[in-house]
């Protein structure tokens, strides 16, 4: 389905001129993190619910203009992107504009994070798993082959964090056998984060040490 359709436009931008009171009540009736601002026609960007609750009511919107936040997507803007736009500026509403910057309408972010949720990273079947690596020293290549010569697919993947020189990557593999993906990026000195439950290499370690534990107690 494309994302257009999930264009919502029952709430028109607020004009700069209105009272903040307007804004604060628009607030109270809504579930929004922010509320979108326009002037003459013209989206201007979007004030939060936390800087509109501080501000005196009686003001314009205009007395107020330094908290308006200036984001947006685009019509054509693709899911993955709307997201991180989502996440980049801790709203729940996303005011879309055309090619032409005219105001569209908006997205609400539990439809966007619906779209995520259905993809096969999360839809399909499989094992989670975390890896870490040296910066310099890993490459989507090299992990794609490392799955592949198992005779496995991966649904998914994405650098999860990056930290230092050392990058994290999470992945969500398919299809059985998922044990010797495991100890193969080990050959290839990946540090296994975390893994699935049929990572026996871990679980016998772990049997190991409880058992010498218990040897030296006795």
């Amino acid at each position: 389905m494309p994302l257009q359709e999930y264009i919502i436009s029952d709430i028109k931008p607020l004009s700069i001129d209105d009272k903040v009171s307007d804004l604060q009540m628009l607030f109270n009736e809504l579930t929004y993190s922010h509320i979108p601002i326009q002037n003459n026609g013209t989206y201007l960007g979007c004030i939060s619910e936390t800087d509109a609750h501080c501000f005196d009511g009686k003001r314009t919107i205009a007395d107020c203009n330094y908290a308006i936040e200036g984001f947006f997507v685009r019509s054509h803007t693709n899911w993955l992107d709307v997201l991180e736009t989502f996440a980049q500026n801790s709203c729940n509403i996303m005011p879309v504009l055309s090619s032409k910057n005219v105001y569209l309408g908006y997205y609400e972010l539990n439809d966007i994070i619906g779209l995520f949720n259905d993809t096969p990273f999360f839809s399909e079947p499989g094992g989670i798993l975390i890896i870490e690596k040296g910066i310099q020293d890993y490459s989507f290549s090299e992990i794609s082959q490392i799955v592949e010569s198992n005779d496995a697919k991966i649904l998914g993947a994405f650098v999860s964090k990056l930290e230092s020189d050392v990058v994290q990557i999470t992945l969500k593999i398919g299809n059985s056998g998922l044990n010797d993906v495991i100890q193969t990026f080990r050959r290839y000195s990946y540090n296994i984060v975390s893994g699935h439950e049929e990572d026996t290499y871990v679980e016998n370690l772990k049997e190991r040490s409880e058992y010498l534990k218990k040897y030296l107690d006795i």
